[in-house]
């Protein structure tokens, strides 16, 4: 996925920090701040038990994927649709199966007469999110996904695959700059190559995992943790409006959309963490209501609290520090557009470790 802040480049980083601290080596860790899912995975890569929570039901989608489903996908009531399932190699199910979704019949639906140009052409809004072709295909395959989830044909994890197939194969052709808050005024390269639905992957292990789609102010009051890790919303920008079309499409709920860029009713998934006059509050009642033996925080020098503000809060609950390293910063934007000029930021991990 196309995510903007996404801590890929900082993953070594956090690892190591978090191994200067956490004496035990068989530890769960929990992401509970989940939408780029790029430090969860990392961490169950490494053999560790994973525990994810997001509150926007897209990244659930993602999330119920790459963590929950951890053994081998079979298809076996598709047998009769797909032919081709009848082969004795499950390492082709997933292909098999995608190749058949990727070549079903044109369907203009909601997506198509919503986000793709030639529908919109000469109306007060013309959006272009998506080029015409990738536009039915997606309608196709996600109505196809929820009519063999309907009538039992598919399983759970089938569907989760799928579905999150389909998302990440969506963003690919996506005609934005990273985000869904806007489109582009002409199709770039990307969104002009035909949609591939192309397999997730499927990481094989033994680890049973565990994820939420939940606020998380409240979810910290009724569960345990050991390594808790958070990578809140970085600025006042609500996630539920940068990636809309990617809630809508993981719901297919076909909402009532308005604006230029037609975007849904996201006022239910409004974070707090985006308010500058209340994020304080909201992660001081986090860190006061959290049941784990450490804590760690991701958070720059560009986000919505002061060092102070975390120093202030963390150290309420025992020994509170932090490391620190400097790297590039994310430009979707032209320089003149940005509140932030520098090309770099300095990530912050605080963490406290926690007295029982």
């Amino acid at each position: 996925m196309n995510y903007i802040w996404s801590k890929l480049s900082l993953l070594e980083f956090i690892e190591q920090s978090i191994n200067q601290v956490v004496s035990e080596k068989d530890y769960t860790f929990s992401d509970l701040f989940a939408w780029t899912w790029i430090v969860w995975r990392y961490f169950k890569k490494k053999w560790h038990k994973v525990i994810a929570n997001d509150l926007q039901y897209y990244s659930y989608v993602l999330n119920r994927h790459y963590i929950w489903n951890h053994t081998d996908l079979y298809f076996s009531n598709l047998v009769e649709e797909i032919p081709g399932l009848l082969t004795w190699d499950v390492n082709t199910y997933k292909e098999i199966v995608c190749n058949y979704l990727e070549n079903l019949p044109e369907k203009k639906w909601f997506v198509y007469t919503n986000y793709s140009f030639w529908w919109t052409k000469g109306t007060e809004f013309e959006r272009m999110y998506f080029s015409d072709e990738n536009a039915w295909k997606c309608d196709a395959i996600r109505d196809k996904i929820d009519e063999r989830k309907k009538d039992g044909k598919i399983n759970d994890d089938e569907y989760y695959f799928l579905l999150c197939s389909l998302l990440e194969s969506v963003d690919k052709v996506a005609n934005t700059a990273s985000v869904y808050w806007a489109f582009l005024k002409k199709l770039k390269k990307s969104a002009q190559k035909s949609l591939e639905l192309t397999p997730a992957d499927l990481m094989l292990n033994e680890q049973d995992h565990i994820i939420y789609n939940e606020d998380i102010n409240t979810l910290i009051k009724n569960t345990k943790h050991d390594v808790v890790y958070l990578d809140p919303p970085y600025n006042h920008r609500q996630y539920s409006w940068n990636y809309h079309i990617l809630e809508t499409i993981a719901k297919n709920d076909k909402p009532k959309i308005k604006g230029k860029t037609w975007m849904r009713d996201c006022s239910e998934q409004k974070s707090l963490y985006c308010s500058r006059d209340k994020v304080k509050k909201a992660y001081s009642d986090l860190i006061s209501n959290i049941d784990a033996k450490y804590v760690f925080l991701s958070y720059n020098d560009e986000w919505l609290m002061s060092l102070e503000d975390i120093k202030e809060i963390m150290s309420q609950r025992w020994e509170y520090w932090y490391f620190t390293k400097k790297y590039n910063r994310f430009k979707a934007d032209k320089d003149e557009n940005r509140e932030y000029k520098k090309d770099y930021v300095y990530e912050y991990l605080h963490y406290v470790k926690i007295e029982k």
